[in-house]
C-alpha cells in the first residue's frame, strides 16, 4: 500500500482475533557492478549468464508466480564495467540528469536500494546526483556525513530505514495491511578504501551497532516485518569492531527478521557455507534467520518466499523458503503453462530499451585503438606466474611513480610494483580472464587489463612487510603432496583480486608448506612459511630493508589488510586513475612487448602433479606454459578448462 493510504486502514484491533496466512515473496538484486545489458565488454562479445535487463525477465517470472513481491537491491551498483566509467568519466552527470541504472531501476519498481562500496568510486558528488534521480528509497544506517556518540545522533548520507507500508493479499483474497521495515549497511572500510576521493567528507559506524541500535526504532514505529539490507558477505562468526563480512552477527540481532546479504559476490545458500556454526544451507538460513545472497554482475536473482500468518492483529513468520534462480537456468524457473500467471505490467521490455541506449554509446567508446603488442596479453596461467596482463599494468605503475619520485628524496629507496590480476577466474567463471590479441589495442583492451576505477599510490614499507605480503597472496595455493597426482592446485574460495605478485623482486614458491594465512587474510599457522629465496637486485631482502612499492590507492590505504599498508605508509598519491596512466604508458610505446614471466617460481615438489582450473580459451595459448608439461583433461562442470601440470 502508497503512503498516502488512510492511517485508520493500520489501526489494527488487538482484541479481535484475525487469523489470516500470506504469501510474501521477497527478491534480491546484489553486486550488479553496472552490468545492464548482457555483454562482457572485456570481451567485446555477449554474454548471455548476466546483466539486469536479461534479470528483469526472471524479476517479471517471479512476480507473476507470487501475489505478494517486494523487490530490493543490495548495493555496488554503480562501478564495475566501461559503462559505468563512461558515465562518470565521459558523460559526466549534471543535477537532473538521469544515470541508466537509475532508470533501470525505477522501471523495475524497485521497493528500496542499499550502498555499497563501489557507490562512492567516482566521488560523493557523482553518488548523490545519482541517487537524486532514484524512485526507491535508498536507506543506510552507517553511512555518515557526520558521527555522534551514539547512533541515534548520527547525521546520515542517506535515511537509516525506511517504512514501507503494503497492502497485502492472503490465502482466501482478503487484503490486509502490512508494514516493512528496511534497513541498510556496508562495510565502515569505505572511508579507508575511498579516503583519497572522499576527503573525510563521508564517516561511517561498525555495522552490527548500527543495525542494533536502529531496529527497535523500527519496531517502534510500527514495523511487522524487518529486512536487512547488508552489504556484507558470510564472514567470522563472532563480532568484532569494524569487520567487514558481518553477516552472521547481523542475523542475530534481535527484531531482525531477513537478511539479504553480497559484496562477496558469492551465492547463498550453497554447499559453499556448509558446516559453519549457525548456517543452514538446507534451509538457507543464517541464525535462524531467511538469509540470500545472489552472485554478482546480475547472474542470479535471490528469492525468498515467507509464509506469514496474523493472529490477534500481529504477523509472524510461519516458514519461509530461500533460492537463487541463475540466468545460465533461466528456463527452469518460467512458470508452467498449467500453472495461472497474475496480470501485472511486465517491465522488462522498458528496461531493455533503456540499456541498449547505454550499450550503443559506450560500445563505440571502447573500441577506439590506442596502441599495438607484439604479443597476446591474457591472465590464463597468472597462477602458474605467466600473465602479460599483470606483467604491463605493474611496468606502467612502476613507470608512472618512477618519474614522480625521481627528484625527490624518496629517489634512493628500491621501487617495486605490485598487482593482482583484475580477472583470473574464480567465483566470477570461466568467461573471468583477460584475453587480448596481439595487434591494436583500444579502449576496450584496457579495461580487460584493468576493470576498477583506483587511482595510483605508493607505499613505504619494509622486506618484512615484503614477505608477510606475499606469504598472504600464497594462501591462493592448496598444499601439494610429494607423489600425488591429481592434486587441485589453487583454493577456490581465495579472490583472484587478493592474488598480488611483486615485479622487481625475485622469489620461490613452497608448496609443500601450509598456507599461513586463510583465504581472509586471518594467520593460519605461523609456523609456516612458503616464500623461499627472496630476492632484491640478486641479493637477499633483508627484513629492514625500505622500499617503495607502487600499487593502488585501494590496496596502499588498507584494502585487503595487506601488511605494511594505511595512510601512514602512503608516501605518494596522485588523482591519475591507473587506467589512465596505463593508457599513457601504452600509447608512449612504438610496439609494446610486455615480457609475461612473473618474479615467482614454484619449488619443486617431487613426482607431484596439480590441476589448474583455466579458460578454455587457454587452449591455444599452452604453449607458454610449455616447462610444466601440461596435459588438457577436459571441461568440468562449471566450463572450466583442467589442465594437469607437473611440478
Amino acid at each position: 500500500m502508497h503512503e498516502n493510504m488512510k492511517q485508520d486502514r493500520w489501526k489494527l484491533d488487538a482484541h479481535v482475533a484475525v487469523s489470516a496466512t500470506v504469501d510474501l515473496r521477497i527478491l534480491e538484486t546484489t553486486d550488479l557492478h553496472v552490468h545492464l545489458h548482457p555483454y562482457d565488454y572485456y570481451a567485446d562479445c555477449p554474454n548471455p549468464d548476466l546483466g539486469l535487463s536479461r534479470l528483469a525477465e526472471l524479476i517479471d517470472i517471479a512476480r507473476q508466480q507470487s501475489p505478494n513481491c517486494l523487490l530490493f537491491d543490495n548495493g555496488d551498483f554503480l562501478q564495475g564495467t566501461p559503462v559505468g566509467d563512461y558515465f562518470a568519466y565521459d558523460m559526466g552527470l549534471k543535477d537532473g540528469d538521469l544515470h541508466p541504472v537509475m532508470e533501470a531501476m525505477n522501471a523495475l519498481r524497485y521497493d528500496a536500494l542499499t550502498l555499497g562500496n563501489h557507490e562512492f568510486n567516482y566521488g560523493l558528488d557523482f553518488l548523490l546526483k545519482t541517487l537524486m534521480r532514484s524512485d526507491s528509497p535508498v536507506v543506510s544506517a552507517n553511512i555518515l556525513r557526520a558521527k555522534a556518540a551514539q547512533p541515534e545522533g548520527d547525521q546520515h548520507l542517506t535515511r537509516p530505514y525506511c517504512l514501507l507500508r503494503r497492502e497485502v493479499v492472503d490465502r482466501s483474497g482478503q487484503r490486509h495491511p502490512l508494514c516493512i521495515g528496511v534497513i541498510g549497511v556496508a562495510p565502515p572500510q569505505i572511508t579507508i578504501w575511498e579516503r583519497q576521493i572522499l576527503n573525510g567528507r563521508v564517516q561511517t559506524r561498525d555495522m552490527v551497532d548500527a543495525v542494533r541500535a536502529f531496529v527497535p526504532q523500527l519496531r517502534e514505529a510500527g514495523a511487522d516485518l524487518v529486512v536487512l539490507l547488508a552489504h556484507s558477505g558470510i564472514g567470522p562468526i563472532r563480532h568484532t569492531e569494524n569487520m567487514e563480512n558481518a553477516i552472521i552477527p547481523l542475523a542475530a540481532i534481535d527484531g531482525v527478521d531477513v537478511v539479504l546479504s553480497g559484496h562477496s559476490h558469492q551465492v547463498f545458500p550453497s554447499r559453499s557455507f556448509a558446516d559453519i556454526p549457525g548456517i543452514d544451507i538446507a534451509r538457507g538460513t543464517v541464525c535462524g534467520k531467511p538469509t540470500v545472497m545472489s552472485g554478482f554482475f546480475g547472474s542470479h536473482l535471490g528469492v525468498i518466499d515467507l509464509k506469514l500468518i496474523r493472529d490477534a492483529g500481529r504477523w509472524q513468520i510461519l516458514s519461509s523458503g530461500v533460492e537463487t534462480r541463475s540466468l545460465r537456468d533461466a528456463a527452469l524457473h518460467f512458470t508452467p503453462p498449467e500453472a495461472p500467471k497474475r496480470n501485472i505490467p511486465l517491465n522488462s521490455p522498458k528496461v531493455r530499451k533503456i540499456v541498449e541506449r547505454a550499450h550503443h554509446a559506450v560500445l563505440s567508446t571502447i573500441r577506439q585503438p590506442i596502441g599495438q603488442s607484439k604479443r597476446a596479453i591474457n591472465s590464463f596461467f597468472v597462477y602458474l606466474g605467466e600473465s602479460a596482463a599483470t606483467a604491463l599494468v605493474a611496468a606502467a605503475q612502476q613507470d608512472f611513480v618512477e618519474k614522480h619520485l625521481s627528484r625527490s628524496d624518496l629517489a634512493s629507496i628500491p621501487i617495486l610494483s605490485a598487482v593482482s590480476p583484475s580477472k583470473a577466474g574464480g567465483l566470477a567463471g570461466p568467461r573471468n580472464y583477460t584475453n587480448i590479441d596481439a595487434g591494436v589495442l583500444t579502449w576496450r583492451s584496457l579495461a580487460d587489463l584493468y576493470i576498477y576505477p583506483n587511482r595510483i599510490a605508493a607505499i613505504r614499507v619494509t622486506g618484512a612487510d615484503i614477505r608477510l605480503w606475499l606469504e598472504r597472496a600464497a594462501s591462493a595455493y592448496h598444499q601439494l603432496r610429494p607423489g600425488r597426482e591429481a592434486q587441485p592446485l589453487m583454493d577456490p574460495s581465495y579472490p583472484g583480486y587478493n592474488f598480488e605478485i611483486i615485479y622487481g623482486l625475485d622469489y620461490e614458491i613452497d608448496l609443500t608448506q601450509p598456507a599461513r594465512f586463510t583465504h581472509l587474510g586471518e594467520l593460519r599457522d605461523p609456523e609456516h612459511w612458503r616464500i623461499r629465496n627472496l630476492r632484491l637486485r640478486g641479493q637477499p631482502l633483508a627484513a629492514e630493508q625500505a622500499v617503495i612499492l607502487c600499487t593502488n590507492s585501494f590496496r596502499a590505504h588498507g584494502a585487503g589488510g595487506f601488511h605494511g599498508t594505511g595512510p601512514d605508509s602512503v608516501v605518494f598519491e596522485n588523482d591519475s586513475v591507473t587506467r589512465e596512466i596505463l593508457r599513457d604508458y601504452v600509447v608512449s610505446q612504438v610496439n609494446l612487448d610486455i615480457p609475461a614471466r612473473a618474479p615467482f617460481r614454484f619449488r619443486p615438489v617431487a613426482n607431484a602433479q596439480a590441476i589448474l582450473s583455466t579458460s578454455v580459451a587457454a587452449h591455444a595459448h599452452l604453449n607458454m606454459i610449455a616447462q610444466f608439461r601440461p596435459q588438457v583433461l577436459g571441461a568440468d562442470a562449471h566450463g572450466f578448462m583442467q589442465v594437469q601440470v607437473s611440478l
